[in-house]
């Protein structure tokens, strides 16, 4: 099952769910509307100290979302309109952009949550 996960700044939340999905045995992928210069220093501690493999992950914009690929496209809860992505969830995550890295974690925490939940789920339907 491929995920596309999208938010404004394809910086933190997105970019957590892509890799932690990945370390989860999904396909992934993230974009965002208004790209970052660079993936938040914190979202790649949170993921390092996780033993989570960021190597790859850079923000990149909604253009290069494929979707034919995505099985699922979720928005982080960004407050921000894709008008040309069909968003299968919101999942309404706060942007942990400039907080402390326990709110980071946290974040993680519930993606990594999320993820369990449509993981269960999805190998129940199959």
């Amino acid at each position: 099952m491929h995920l596309c996960f999208v938010c404004v700044g394809n910086s933190c939340r997105s970019q957590m769910a892509e890799a932690i999905a990945r370390s989860m045995g999904f396909e992934a992928s993230s974009a965002g509307t208004h790209p970052a210069s660079a993936v938040a220093s914190n979202a790649l501690t949170v993921l390092k100290e996780r033993g989570i493999d960021a190597t790859g992950l850079r923000p990149k914009g909604i253009d290069a979302v494929d979707q034919e690929a995505a099985d699922m496209i979720i928005s982080m809860g960004c407050g921000v309109a894709c008008p040309t992505l069909p968003i299968a969830e919101d999942w309404n995550l706060e942007d942990p952009v400039g907080g402390p890295l326990s709110l980071y974690e946290a974040t993680a925490d519930e993606i990594t949550r999320r993820l369990e939940a449509l993981r269960d789920a999805h190998s129940s339907s199959s």
